[in-house]
C-alpha cells in the first residue's frame, strides 16, 4: 500500500475538529484521476450482460450513464468533497470472460484548486453498484472487488501512480 507524502488528515483542525480543507490559495491546473474496480458474477449472468437480453435493458450503457452522474454529484455524497468542475467524465467497462467480470475504470478530469481522486472513485463504486442492482435478479452472489485509486496528476503533489 502506497502512503501520501503527508503525515496528518488534511480535514481535522489544530484542536481536532472536522473541517473542509481551505483551497483558496491553491493553483489552479489540470488534474486527472483514474480508478478501477471489478464485479464478479456466474458465468450466465455475465452472458446475459454481453448478449443485451437482460430484461431492465442494457446493463453496461444504463451503469455507465449512473457512474457519470454519481460523479457529477460527489460533493452531494462525501460530507468534505469539495463541489467542482469537471470537464471529462469517461467509463470504460470491459468484460473478462475467463474471471466471470466486468472491470472498470473510470477516469475524470478538471481544471480546478482541487483534485478529481473522489470523484473517479464514486463513479467506479456507482457503476459496479448500478451493475449489480440491475443482475440482482439473477445473481445475488455477486462481489465487487478491487476498488482503488491506479492514477492522480495535477496539483502540488504532481503524479501518483499506483505500483
Amino acid at each position: 500500500m502506497t502512503q501520501t507524502n503527508e503525515n496528518k488528515l488534511t480535514h481535522f483542525n489544530e484542536q481536532g475538529d472536522v473541517h473542509m480543507v481551505d483551497v483558496g490559495g491553491k493553483q489552479v491546473t489540470a488534474r486527472k484521476a483514474i480508478a478501477k474496480g471489478t464485479i464478479t458474477m456466474m458465468a450466465n449472468t455475465l452472458s446475459m450482460v454481453e448478449q443485451g437480453d437482460h430484461k431492465k435493458g442494457d446493463v453496461l450503457s444504463i451503469a455507465r450513464v449512473a457512474g457519470i452522474m454519481a460523479a457529477k454529484r460527489t460533493s452531494d455524497l462525501i460530507p468534505l468533497c469539495h463541489p467542482i468542475m469537471l470537464t471529462k467524465v469517461a467509463i470504460d467497462l470491459s468484460l473478462d470472460k475467463e474471471k466471470n467480470a466486468i472491470h472498470c475504470e473510470a477516469t475524470t478530469e478538471t481544471s480546478e484548486r482541487t483534485g478529481v481522486e473522489m470523484e473517479a472513485l464514486t463513479a467506479v463504486q456507482t457503476t459496479l453498484l448500478t451493475i449489480y442492482d440491475m443482475c440482482k435478479s439473477v445473481d445475488r452472489g455477486m462481489e465487487i472487488n478491487g476498488i482503488g485509486l491506479i492514477h492522480k496528476s495535477g496539483g502540488k503533489s504532481g503524479v501518483w501512480n499506483r505500483d
